[in-house]
């Protein structure tokens, strides 16, 4: 997927663990929290975590836990039921990467605020400890690991806060869906009675063929491997389709467009990331904040290896134009096209952002707050060989500042899903609009989540992953047809705008034309501009999102 799920477990497992367990038991170190004490107001209650065993295990109270209820609005006890169903599963070589960063510090003193101890000066070092502790166990880390590790007898938690602090979980999210609710109601019908020169869904006439290269990077000790998806209709009045993958993922994620446009006469280009893709994430390897500087070079050394294959290789690379390029971006990937296209990193607004209200963040943001240990305050990677850009989902909404993205220099198209948990629409797509130069689209997808638009035979089973503020109830594989059909036909007429063909597929970058295409199940509408009704309703929602 785009961005893997370690920091969603991390906040959740934490903030979980403080609001009552889960199932998974685990051996009771020697010093170890036996009781839970829960504050609301001037009342109290005391907990066994024994009793939280037992109830996690039966699902049914025990004595000792059915005055809880007493405490709890409806709101939380379903909080806290689905808390007691979830299981957190990250390595401990993760967990221990993830709390040595400054996000995960700031996180862990917000959480700290929910505990009261003697000495406050330990709460955060305190649950550090248990993470740490709970990771490294038989059973791996649990919510009732994490309090049998807690090193003190009791953990005392005040309630009110511990639910304040749950509910501000990736609040863009939910702001996202309110301002959906507002905001459809203002995209009115227009005349989608079309004309159209072809179906740009459907796949062109011409056999995919495939073939894969891998490029050493000497200079930067970095091996790039790229597949390239071509037919022999390929020539170089076309431009060189290239794309660029999320965080934890793989080169492939896009599969089904690569096909899609080399069938129609492209040649689509797939790279892979070494410090940033799933082997790397995989093996609990934590991404570096110079990643997010070596993607966009990633790029300009493929193609500066595909301008050598133009002399040297064979048929299909004599025939790419490596100096005439599309990017497309998926996620992060959606942040490195944006970057490479012009795209200002503007760290200092990014680190002042980043230490206030941590909590709040989505996991695209905390992925980008990883840019706060990078040595400089601004960076600029754009490659003069990039023609237009996609976005599909990106991760944007703090790295490039105020003004960074007012610096891209090609036409530009963004995709957003309101239902996006990783990278909220609202946030990560709509509010960064209006700084992009014309010409630009924004297409957006009412009912889509992060992993519509990806590949179906490279989404990772999503039955087990609990539907949480942070991560599940992803609508993704063959229940996405609808979206993949959208970004099929619109990643097709932004590459046919680079070919003698541009005013042909005009149509297919139209409102009217992604109105016919619209379906119930996925309300799909396509926008140049803000309208300032909505744009007065964006202001308003991030405003409201400050801390």
């Amino acid at each position: 997927m785009g961005l893997n799920f370690q920091w969603s477990r991390f906040k959740l497992a934490v903030l979980s663990a403080i609001a009552l367990g889960t199932h998974i038991a685990i051996a009771t170190p020697v010093k170890a929290a036996e009781t839970i004490i829960v504050r609301q107001g001037i009342m109290s209650l005391s907990l066994a975590i024994e009793d939280l065993e037992t109830l996690a295990n039966t699902g049914k109270a025990p004595p000792g836990l059915r005055g809880y209820e007493l405490f709890l609005s409806p709101q939380q006890k379903q909080q806290v039921l689905g808390v007691l169903n979830s299981q957190v599963g990250i390595p401990p070589t993760a967990v221990s990467n993830l709390l040595t960063t400054q996000i995960g510090e700031n996180i862990l003193e917000e959480i700290a605020t929910i505990t009261r101890t003697q000495d406050p000066q330990t709460r955060g070092a305190d649950i550090k400890t248990a993470l740490l502790e709970a990771a490294e166990s038989e059973s791996g880390l649990s919510i009732l690991g994490f309090l049998q590790s807690y090193p003190n007898p009791e953990l005392r938690i005040d309630i009110d806060v511990a639910f304040d602090v749950f509910s501000r979980l990736n609040r863009s999210f939910w702001r996202t869906q309110q301002f959906m609710v507002e905001i459809v109601q203002q995209l009115g019908p227009t005349d989608a009675n079309l004309t159209l020169p072809l179906d740009p869904t459907q796949p062109g006439p011409h056999q995919v063929i495939t073939t894969t290269h891998t490029f050493e990077d000497t200079a930067r000790n970095r091996t790039i491997d790229v597949d390239i998806y071509w037919s022999e209709a390929v020539t170089s009045d076309r431009p060189v389709v290239l794309f660029t993958h999320g965080r934890g993922s793989v080169r492939n994620e896009l599969q089904y467009v690569a096909r899609h446009l080399a069938s129609h006469g492209y040649a689509f280009v797939t790279l892979e990331h070494p410090g940033s893709n799933q082997t790397h994430i995989s093996q609990n390897l934590a991404m570096q904040p110079q990643e997010l500087l070596e993607r966009p070079q990633d790029i300009s050394f493929v193609l500066d290896q595909l301008t050598q294959l133009t002399q040297t290789g064979g048929v299909i690379e004599r025939s790419l134009n490596p100096n005439r390029v599309l990017v497309i971006g998926y996620s992060l990937g959606g942040g490195t096209a944006l970057t490479i296209a012009g795209g200002e990193f503007q760290l200092d607004s990014l680190r002042q952002r980043c230490q206030q209200d941590a909590i709040t963040l989505s996991s695209g943001q905390i992925t980008q707050c990883i840019a706060t240990e990078l040595p400089g305050d601004r960076y600029q990677l754009y490659d003069p060989r990039i023609k237009a850009a996609i976005a599909l989902n990106p991760t944007a909404s703090l790295i490039f500042g105020e003004t960074g993205l007012t610096q891209i220099r090609v036409p530009t198209l963004i995709f957003s899903t309101s239902a996006d948990k990783l990278t909220p629409a609202l946030s990560d797509q709509i509010a960064i609009f209006p700084q992009i130069p014309a010409p630009k689209w924004l297409v957006g997808v009412l009912g889509g989540t992060h992993l519509s638009a990806k590949d179906p035979d490279f989404v990772l089973d999503q039955s087990r992953v609990p539907s949480t503020p942070l991560s599940g109830d992803e609508v993704a594989g063959i229940a996405a047809a609808d979206i993949q059909n959208y970004v099929k036909a619109f990643t097709l007429a932004m590459a046919a705008q680079l070919t003698p063909e541009a005013e042909k597929y005009q149509i297919f970058l139209t409102p009217e034309y992604f109105e016919f295409i619209s379906t119930d199940a996925f309300p799909v509408r396509l926008i140049t501009e803000i309208p300032e009704p909505m744009q007065i309703l964006v202001d308003s929602f991030l405003k409201d999102q400050l801390p």
